[in-house]
């Protein structure tokens, strides 16, 4: 497998301080060895991987590919963003 980024995710790994940003790639391969799949609410096609107590990843997988959707510094970034399919 490998990861594909979408361009407001690459923007927000550009911002975040070089620590963060390693915590966020090492999840990434993680998720590319072993695929944890929580699945996100109202049947979005997305799922989310904690980073830490509150950031968070939306990816999406797609066959070899796992596309990294969004990245968000706060839970309250990613409340807003899931909300805004309802």
């Amino acid at each position: 497998m490998k990861p594909a980024y979408s361009e407001h995710a690459l923007r927000y790994l550009e911002k975040m301080d070089n620590s963060a940003r390693r915590l966020l790639i090492k999840h990434v391969e993680k998720i590319l060895e072993t695929p944890q799949q929580r699945h996100m609410r109202f049947g979005l096609p997305f799922y989310v991987e904690e980073v830490t107590r509150q950031a968070r990843m939306a990816y999406n997988p797609d066959g070899e590919t796992i596309f990294i959707l969004r990245c968000f510094a706060t839970h309250k970034e990613y409340e807003r963003w899931y909300k805004s399919y309802k």
